[in-house]
């Protein structure tokens, strides 16, 4: 009798000791799991690691591997309004800008501001020029103009749906542009 009541306290504390040992180990992962939570850095590394391929354009091809008739139809296309987008914004970034409203062609680029009060005209003009200068590739032709009726003018020919006028209410919208300070062109600043 003796020996059966140790061999059921020796059990019973085995199966005690190894319960506790149990919720130990899921207290333990529940704490750890908790803490990488709670980590402040531990999206930051994740964001970090899936953007770096969409952060970074590469490609890397060999002679052998280029179909030259397939390089030579190929064509190189530019997103225009997120190139319109990114000009807009950056511009408003800077001091000066109170609204911006920007359009981008096949071959120009006109940008129409509403300038703060106190912002130099020639100051604004350059900021916005080397703004869609740096952002465009250089055969783009530029047009700044701190006009504001120009604003409306832009995104009415941007809304237009005929396409008959176009290339005219361009070249006006240009002409228009031109009688106001265009900044200095980055080229000639060399």
């Amino acid at each position: 009798m003796k020996k059966i009541i140790i061999l059921i306290l020796t059990v019973s504390s085995i199966l005690f000791i190894s319960a506790c040992n149990v919720d130990t180990d899921n207290t333990m992962e529940e704490r750890d799991q908790i803490a990488d939570e709670l980590d402040p850095n531990r999206d930051e590394v994740r964001t970090k690691n899936q953007d770096m391929n969409q952060q970074l354009g590469y490609v890397h091809y060999s002679k052998d591997e280029i179909n030259e008739d397939a390089v030579n139809n190929r064509e190189a296309k530019i997103d225009r309004p997120e190139m319109a987008d990114m000009i807009t914004r950056l511009i408003l970034v800077n001091e000066g800008f109170e609204e911006v409203a920007t359009l981008v062609t096949d071959q120009e680029v006109l940008v129409a501001y509403e300038s703060e009060e106190n912002s130099e005209q020639e100051n604004t003009a350059q900021i916005a020029r080397k703004t869609a200068e740096s952002v465009m590739p250089s055969f783009y032709e530029i047009y700044v103009s701190d006009n504001e009726s120009l604003i409306y003018d832009i995104q009415s020919l941007h809304n237009s749906t005929s396409r008959r006028n176009y290339d005219q209410l361009i070249n006006q919208l240009i002409k228009e542009m031109q009688k106001s300070p265009q900044g200095h062109h980055t080229s000639n600043d060399m």
